[in-house]
């Protein structure tokens, strides 16, 4: 018979906050297994920026260097994707009601054995959903931009672009001034208010009105936007604010997780989220997280879940213990 697989603690997501974790997790030597699908969301990017001391290093070899530390503690990862997680019955979480050997959930995966976990991770961001428009998702992370901050220096004081797509487009375009004295915000099918287009006149931002038809692309280099009119005007990078969910959708639906207004895993400040045991943290908890910011949120929802399992493991000892979980207490 085969058997099932237990940890300590199951991430699932192998990106900055979850490898984070399983490095702060194996260094306080738990069982722990990382299940990555390997889909990052910064795949596109050259680069990564913003985060001290690895400015501008790849995305991938930032997550080679993580995937090297935590084998370095023990940490198991593997490449696949969880199907789903159930909840099992006499697991210790909540102050431990069964034994510290006792498991809280049941991960399943797409091509790999089932495995058990006393604690759960989520880290597995957002998912972006950008224009459908001709040449935006060849060009995504290379010169069709979502982040001023992540990708602004690099084109700083280019001829830049802005889409209107959803609320809160002109307030990009606003953010993206930072960076250039040159900015268009194509309305393209935003509803732009009189306060709006006010703001962007009075910060030197032009106005296009119409409908883009497509990013026009030479030698593999952004050069303009064409507008369905025939129009043509010169850009070098386009930033969009992309519409942003949680990844996988379900997930932390099914675990009976409560979520915000927008959609966001609700969590205390450490991660927890408000199903026993199930912790998340990154861009699936934080839409606004960089690379570094979600990279502190994993080691801070380790460090939780791991008092949380010291607390279960003392209550198990103390159960179990002959004689002491029954014995009188002592008389002053």
């Amino acid at each position: 018979m085969e058997t099932t697989e237990t940890y300590d603690v199951v991430i699932v997501g192998g990106g900055a906050a979850g490898l984070s974790a399983a490095l702060v997790l194996g260094r306080a030597r738990r069982r722990v297994l990382v299940i990555d699908a390997g889909a990052p969301r910064n795949a596109p990017a050259a680069h990564m920026q913003g985060f001290l001391s690895r400015d501008g290093l790849p995305p991938s070899e930032l997550l080679a260097v993580g995937r090297a530390e935590i084998a370095g503690y023990g940490v198991e990862l593997v490449n696949d994707t969880v199907t789903g997680v159930e909840r099992t019955a006499g697991g210790d979480v909540g102050g431990g009601v069964g034994g510290s050997g006792e498991v809280s959930f049941r991960v399943h995966l797409a091509t790999g054995p089932d495995v058990d976990a006393r604690r759960l991770l989520v880290t597995t961001g957002v998912r972006d959903d950008i224009p459908d428009i001709p040449g935006v998702r060849e060009r995504w992370g290379r010169d069709l931009l979502h982040c001023p901050y992540c990708h602004g220096w690099e084109v700083r004081d280019e001829a830049l672009g802005v889409l209107g797509t959803i609320s809160g487009s002109v307030d990009h375009a606003l953010l993206t001034r930072q960076w250039s004295a040159d900015v268009t915000f194509f309305v393209h099918t935003y509803e732009l208010t009189d306060t709006e287009r006010r703001q962007l006149d009075a910060r030197g931002i032009t106005i296009v009105t119409g409908e883009v038809a497509r990013l026009v692309v030479d030698d593999d280099r952004l050069t303009g936007v064409e507008l369905v009119d025939g129009r043509v005007v010169a850009r070098t990078a386009v930033f969009v604010r992309p519409g942003i969910h949680p990844h996988p959708d379900g997930l932390l639906a099914g675990l009976g997780c409560s979520f915000d207004d927008t959609g966001f895993v609700t969590t205390d400040s450490a991660g927890r989220t408000t199903s026993p045991g199930v912790w998340a943290a990154g861009n699936v908890a934080d839409p606004r997280a960089q690379v570094i910011t979600a990279a502190g949120a994993g080691s801070a929802a380790a460090i939780a879940i791991n008092a949380d399992l010291v607390r279960a493991d003392v209550d198990h000892a103390v159960r179990t213990a002959p004689g002491l979980a029954t014995s009188p207490a002592p008389t002053a």
